[in-house]
């Protein structure tokens, strides 16, 4: 089996399994990246000397996380081809991944968000930053969530999560007024809940991506603003406020501990607290 015949067996699997449509998105360029540097040739062909030199190419150019989402990839592709009886030998099973440095996530602080609040013109805009930030969702989440997901007599939502997994989110009064104002006013009959304005359709998360970019410009703050900020942000908020990790992991979506407790070194207010109450 060639390596992009074994990709679109691959994908089909992975689409069952749930992954998500971004992950796939990244790992077929990296998938596109191997043929183009190997060319289109058996997937039984490789070694485990081939791919490490590759990566050793790679690594030159890499940062030390994008080295180990590509070896990521390439793992994941190999795993499937092994156990799916394609190859007799996984060339990739012991490639290890670059230990890489935990980085604390970008947040916004308390005034940052009134500004990009106050920079929110459209009913739309209002709707879309006040949901972003009040339920911490991922953008791919918010792209695929549809009017009938919402519950309105308790603020909620179920979006759909990392492995394709249901969690119910929830929303403040600020994001209800604006969610409901935004949505009543469409005309439209797209069951999404976010749409393009000029010719109505799910809007995607390069055009949500530009409109907080729009929002932040108008800002004027002197940083770089992107939606995952705001789901940083969102858990920091909670975690400043005495939220438990355990509650702010559920809310989250995250599966491991370890990935929340990473937003504990963001609290210097909450330590600061701590430290002069105990010391």
């Amino acid at each position: 089996m060639i390596l992009s015949k074994a990709w679109d067996c691959y994908e089909a699997d992975k689409r069952i399994e749930g992954f998500s449509l971004q992950t796939l998105k990244a790992y077929k360029l990296q998938t596109n990246l191997l043929i183009r540097h190997f060319s289109d040739v058996k997937i039984d062909s490789f070694t485990t000397e081939q791919i490490k030199e590759y990566l050793a190419i790679s690594s030159k150019n890499l940062k030390p996380s994008s080295l180990a989402h590509r070896i990521r990839s390439i793992k994941s592709l190999f795993r499937w081809a092994h156990e799916e009886g394609h190859i007799l030998k996984n060339p990739a099973r012991k490639i290890k991944e670059p230990k890489v440095g935990k980085r604390i996530p970008k947040f916004l602080t308390e005034r940052e968000i009134e500004h990009l609040r106050e920079a929110c013109h459209t009913p739309m805009e209002k709707a879309l930053f006040e949901f972003m930030f009040s339920t911490g969702c991922r953008i791919g989440e918010i792209v695929s969530l549809e009017k009938n997901s919402i519950n309105w007599s308790n603020s909620s939502a179920i979006v759909r999560g990392k492995g394709d997994k249901e969690r119910e989110v929830y929303f403040n009064i600020r994001c209800e007024i604006w969610l409901k104002r935004y949505i009543d006013a469409r005309e439209d009959k797209d069951p999404a809940i976010f749409v393009t304005e000029r010719f109505p359709h799910r809007m995607s998360i390069a055009q949500m991506r530009y409109i907080i970019k729009r929002i932040s410009s108008r800002a004027g703050i002197n940083k770089e603003i992107h939606p995952h900020q705001l789901r940083h942000s969102y858990a920091t908020h909670l975690l400043n406020n005495g939220a438990p990790i355990d509650v702010i992991q559920s809310l989250m979506g995250h599966e491991k501990s370890e990935t929340t407790r990473i937003y504990a070194q963001l609290s210097g207010k909450l330590r600061q607290e701590f430290y002069q109450k105990y010391f």
